[in-house]
């Protein structure tokens, strides 16, 4: 079985694969988190690699019948443990409180947990940013050409989603929408970015309760099971069954014959435990790195976008780069491309392309978008307001 076929059953390869509208850590989410979670379910659930699931002792006057019939009852009916030197409880409510009821449901939720993640960055930003991104790969000729298409259709972009209309309360919402983005709007300048940290807010809350939701299914405080991993290996402590995962349980079950009730009780070994301890013991670890590095993406994602000066010193860095930053005009309309026409969206578009490309093509990008800029008819008549007063 390949995992092209096993990961056609819920996405396209296509979109799993990865795209270019993200940064590595949203592809840390959606992507690497996603297949760790897929090639468990596949381990946990093929025969091939746990054998059967669960092995029963049972009587030595049962039936290979009867044994097959205990082993599928105590699998679906659910086993208690009970410490080798803990004597064998005799009330049905204290065996409920031992009982473990989740390994039937590992491989469901493993899938569950991969389905939760696999998703994209939810903006389509893969044609500008892909082509982008593959003039690495071509020749200069393509690569020149392919740069003036990107800048013409990040132009269009940027025309097609300016505000035209005018307005007191249109003003307001795009001066706030400038500093803040409780107001969010295609025509604002500030849509992409808000979607963006939307979906990285998500990114991190969903890895942080999944913690909370594994806590809640295994129901044996699974939040602290990395810290005691870490404090026995601290300790140099030996490797010993663990209480969440036992390999060794009990089950009760009871047989009808006419008009005979027989109840047995049974000892039963779980080998599916021992991949299972150690698969929940990675995914805790696994989840506890995808958290921090989310929260400190989101962190830092929401400190360059949302202040007003990192976005106009990213873009003088470049404009200084291409010795576009020299004259005072040049100064006051660098201000002007950022906040009036690229805006937030656009600076945006660029850093994504930063991520996923070079710094270089940045720089070829802006240069190109500064030229487009400053010929267009606004910018001539500022340009010629300025000279004229120089003048007198």
């Amino acid at each position: 079985m390949t995992l092209d076929s096993v990961l056609g059953s819920f996405a396209t390869y296509a979109r799993l694969k990865g795209r270019y509208d993200d940064d590595w850590i949203d592809r840390l989410n959606h992507l690497y988190t996603t297949i760790v979670f897929i090639i468990f379910t596949i381990v946990v659930s093929t025969k091939q690699y746990v054998g059967e699931p669960i092995h029963c002792w049972c009587p030595a006057e049962f039936s290979d019948a009867m044994v097959d019939y205990t082993n599928n009852v105590c699998w679906v009916s659910n086993t208690y443990f009970v410490h080798f030197h803990e004597d064998i409880p005799r009330l049905d409510a204290m065996k409920e409180d031992r009982e473990i009821g989740y390994y039937q449901w590992v491989p469901m939720i493993l899938l569950f947990q991969a389905l939760l993640l696999c998703s994209s960055a939810g903006v389509n930003l893969d044609k500008i940013v892909t082509l982008a991104a593959e003039t690495q790969y071509i020749s200069p000729d393509d690569r020149e050409r392919t740069i003036r298409h990107v800048v013409r259709y990040m132009d269009r972009w940027l025309e097609n989603s300016r505000e035209y209309r005018s307005g007191c309360l249109i003003r307001l919402r795009q001066t706030v929408s400038k500093y803040c983005c409780i107001v969010c709007g295609k025509r604002y300048g500030n849509y992409l970015v808000t979607i963006y940290m939307l979906i990285k807010l998500l990114y991190m809350s969903n890895a942080i309760g999944q913690l909370f939701i594994l806590n809640e299914f295994l129901g044996t405080n699974y939040n602290v099971y990395g810290f005691e991993v870490m404090g026995q290996l601290s300790r140099g402590e030996a490797w010993e069954e663990s209480p969440r995962f036992p390999r060794v349980t009990m089950c009760d079950f009871v047989i009808r014959q006419l008009r005979n009730v027989q109840n047995y009780s049974v000892q039963c070994v779980l080998p599916i435990n021992l991949f299972n301890e150690k698969i929940f013991i990675f995914i805790w670890f696994w989840l506890v790195f995808v958290s921090v590095l989310s929260s400190a993406n989101f962190l830092v994602w929401s400190y360059i976008m949302v202040f007003r000066q990192h976005r106009i010193r990213y873009l003088k860095k470049f404009l200084r780069v291409n010795d576009c930053y020299k004259t005072e005009l040049d100064k006051k309309m660098a201000v002007k491309f950022c906040e009036q026409y690229l805006r937030q969206d656009g600076i945006f578009v660029l850093r994504l392309v930063g991520k996923n490309a070079n710094d270089v093509l940045v720089s070829e990008l802006i240069y190109q978008l500064w030229n487009h800029y400053r010929n267009k008819p606004l910018f001539k008549h500022a340009n010629q307001i300025s000279d004229d007063n120089s003048n007198v």
